[in-house]
């Protein structure tokens, strides 16, 4: 098994990356889905973070109410690391049980945008990131989510940098340009990552 850390800045375009990553055969455990999941209704991380938050982060159909909480965390670093400390280890965890089902020669791909941010490079045996200059990234986010530029800049500046996040890669996907220019790239490094796992012992 080849177990590979995908990551890069909001807006950068990973998961445009972890999509074509999949149509080739990937195995991917998309942390931002598992982190969603492990605060559903009736779930213990979603009554954690209730009582860490209280009820008015709950949307009037007991669901969590994601924008609130994001509005609250994202401008306060204390109460970011409160919350992280409550799902990280469950998203580690349904994480674990991914990887271990995806059996013994596949090539796992975890997309986790805070890898760097968390210290996780050292988990993987390589990292990709998916680099997109600041300004790409604030455009696609005030043109494509619709974001308002103070909340896209909150956001991305909440992140790791992009010097901090080139840093711990191995591969690098330049994504700053137009979409049809990333597929040729995300080929190149499909077959860098199934030549390495061809040369595992």
């Amino acid at each position: 098994m080849l177990k590979v850390g995908l990551t890069g800045g909001i807006g950068a375009g990973k998961s445009e990356v972890s999509r074509l990553l999949a149509e080739y055969g990937a195995v991917i455990v998309d942390a931002d889905r598992i982190a969603r999941e492990v605060v559903e209704p009736g779930t213990p991380g979603l009554a954690a973070v209730v009582a860490a938050f209280g009820e008015g982060v709950l949307a009037a159909d007991g669901t969590l109410d994601r924008p609130k909480l994001g509005g609250i965390v994202f401008a306060d670093q204390d109460k970011l690391k409160t919350l992280n400390a409550i799902v990280h280890p469950l998203v580690g965890a349904r994480s674990a049980e991914l990887e271990a089902a995806a059996g013994p020669d596949a090539i796992v791909v975890h997309d986790v945008p805070l890898l760097t941010e968390n210290g996780l490079a050292p988990l993987y045996d390589l990292v990709v990131v998916v680099d997109a200059a600041p300004q790409t990234q604030l455009d696609r986010l005030t043109a494509r989510r619709g974001m308002a530029e103070q909340e896209a800049r909150a956001r991305m500046a909440a992140q790791a940098d992009r010097a901090q996040r080139l840093a711990v890669a191995d591969l690098v996907i330049d994504n700053d340009g137009p979409l049809e220019a990333l597929a040729p790239q995300v080929r190149r490094v499909w077959a860098e990552l199934t030549a390495r796992a061809a040369a595992r012992p």
